[in-house]
């Protein structure tokens, strides 16, 4: 029933496009303002990488709606249209938005500049694993998702995001070159920073386990030689059974684990009832999918989230 729902709306989409193609009064591509290109991003890590390369020369739209957990998020037949406008569209890709393939499938405007950022990044497979070296031999087949696509959580892999990013700005907007090289550059040297705070602060722990809600940490834990153990795989709207609860538990208590990690933009009820279970206490990382209005508008965005998180994985280590 869901996905004959689904088909629907996207037939819908698809005849609203014929009509406001053929009768309406804007042309595929029309800018909004003609200085700027017309840049559309899937989810926020996407736009908040566009919006450091592209600055002021570039109009930039956030697809996904503030606070939205983005792993089960689709576009509305308006979300398509819009795309189907736009200069430059930039997605992750390795399976975070599982819509992208049918949508671009239906988009005529040839002109359309679209970056997969996570192209020509190795990419971790997924399933259920708390030694990132094994993960390719562990599955569970809970999860419709190959791969790990959380790859941005690594400065490294989001270095190469951000290139790819302003590639595909200078092909659309070549008069500015120079600009979105230059924020490049400068946004190269601040990740570099990063990198290096994360590998002096954590080379100062022993303890290397973090259990976290579900598997988002891959690339993160991989850099810095850490082990997830996560409580679910790569979906992070499922929830685990009683056998791997019971695993959870076990494995917090054999190895003196004082902290669940867990996400604000998912529900707190099964990391609560382990830490009632088992005494530790329930924090959390931001995997950065989605960020509320309130942290937007609060100035947060993906610097100051992985610095927090720094100081979260600090202080579960102490």
């Amino acid at each position: 029933m869901r996905k004959n729902t689904k088909k629907v709306a996207f037939l819908v989409a698809c005849l609203v496009f014929l009509i406001t193609g053929c009768f309406g009064n804007s042309k595929v591509g029309e800018r909004k303002d003609s200085d700027k290109i017309n840049v559309y991003a899937s989810f926020y890590t996407m736009y908040d990488f566009a919006n450091k390369i592209g600055g002021d020369r570039i109009n930039l739209v956030n697809i996904m709606p503030a606070g939205t957990e983005p792993h089960h998020w689709e576009p509305s037949p308006k979300d398509i249209l819009e795309i189907e406008k736009a200069d430059v569209f930039i997605y992750n890709g390795a399976g975070m938005e599982p819509w992208v393939e049918k949508v671009l499938g239906s988009i005529t405007n040839k002109e359309l500049v679209v970056v997969e950022t996570s192209k020509n990044i190795e990419l971790l497979r997924g399933g259920h694993y708390h030694d990132e070296e094994n993960a390719e031999e562990e599955s569970d087949g809970h999860d419709d998702l190959a791969y790990d696509p959380h790859v941005w959580l690594s400065p490294k892999n989001a270095k190469k995001q951000m290139e790819a990013i302003k590639d595909a700005f200078v092909k659309a907007d070549p008069e500015n070159k120079e600009y979105y090289e230059k924020n490049f550059e400068d946004n190269v040297k601040k990740l570099d920073d990063l990198d290096r705070e994360y590998r002096e602060e954590l080379a100062k722990y022993t303890k290397k386990d973090i259990v976290v809600g579900h598997q988002a940490y891959g690339y993160l834990c991989k850099e810095y030689g850490l082990r997830q153990y996560a409580i679910e795989g790569l979906n992070a709207e499922s929830e685990p059974t009683p056998a791997r609860m019971a695993e959870i538990v076990k494995f917090i208590k054999e190895n003196d684990i004082k902290v669940i990690f867990s996400e604000k933009l998912l529900s707190q009820k099964v990391p609560n009832a382990i830490a009632a279970e088992t005494g530790v206490r329930v924090e959390f990382l931001n995997p950065l999918g989605g960020l509320t209005q309130e942290e937007i508008d609060s100035g947060k965005e993906y610097f100051t989230v992985m610095r927090e998180n720094l100081e979260a994985l600090k202080k579960a280590f102490e």
